[in-house]
């Protein structure tokens, strides 16, 4: 197996959306920060070795088609070398609407606060925080970051090996991109402010990273497919 999808786009651009949608499309399983979170064991060292300079990205996403949010968004050019024929998908939105999600989920004073004293420290300073110093609760550095982090990936990369594309697109121009047929259900629409933050308030078990990550995982393939 290969990879055949590579997305851009930074976390909260609708990626866990698109990982439904290109399982769905039969392009997965798709790597994203869910597969660390229940299996840290594993994959938490690989994702540490990456941070220090020492990438294995065939073991790293062995059994993968493709891959989506952060980590794997902060290094889609070394994925694009490694895999050249795999397109490039970046999952976009507005920039204030982008910063208005991240501070108040995965980049929230707490969220941060409390990954930084963590196990998962050493991996998300140096796969995810570092880009933004001690600014990342800033507005206007955060969507400026944003927006030419957006731009970088369209100079980069080939046009006809991009897809810039929104939720709100649905279906028809990645099912286009990827040349396979368009389903008959609706467009994944997952993983929103609130569907965070509901699923953490009504959670009754201890905060255990494996079973709440996978437990979240079914719940919005529920959401978008059904039982």
């Amino acid at each position: 197996m290969t990879m055949k999808v590579i997305g851009a786009g930074l976390g909260r651009t609708g990626t866990l959306s698109l990982k439904l949608a290109l399982e769905h499309l039969g392009f997965g399983p798709c790597y994203h920060m869910l597969e660390i979170m229940s299996a840290p064991e594993t994959r938490l060292p690989q994702w540490i070795q990456v941070v220090r300079g020492n990438p294995d990205w065939d073991a790293i996403f062995d059994g993968f088609q493709s891959s989506v949010d952060y980590p794997t968004c902060t290094y889609w050019r070394e994925q694009a070398e490694h895999w050249p024929d795999a397109k490039v998908v970046l999952s976009t939105r507005d920039a204030e609407g982008w910063f208005d999600s991240v501070n108040r989920t995965i980049m929230s004073p707490e969220s941060v606060a409390g990954m930084k004293t963590s196990p998962l420290a050493e991996f998300m300073e140096g796969a995810i925080y570092n880009s933004f110093g001690d600014r990342i609760n800033d507005r206007a550095f955060m969507t400026d970051y944003f927006r030419k982090w957006e731009a970088s990936v369209i100079a980069e990369c080939p046009p006809e090996r991009l897809l810039v594309h929104r939720s709100a697109d649905g279906w028809e121009p990645l099912c286009a991109f990827l040349g396979v047929p368009v389903p008959d259900e609706p467009y994944p629409r997952v993983n929103t402010t609130d569907d965070m933050t509901s699923f953490r308030a009504n959670r009754d078990e201890p905060d255990d990273p494996r079973s709440g990550a996978q437990g979240y995982m079914n719940s919005m393939k529920e959401k978008a497919f059904g039982a």
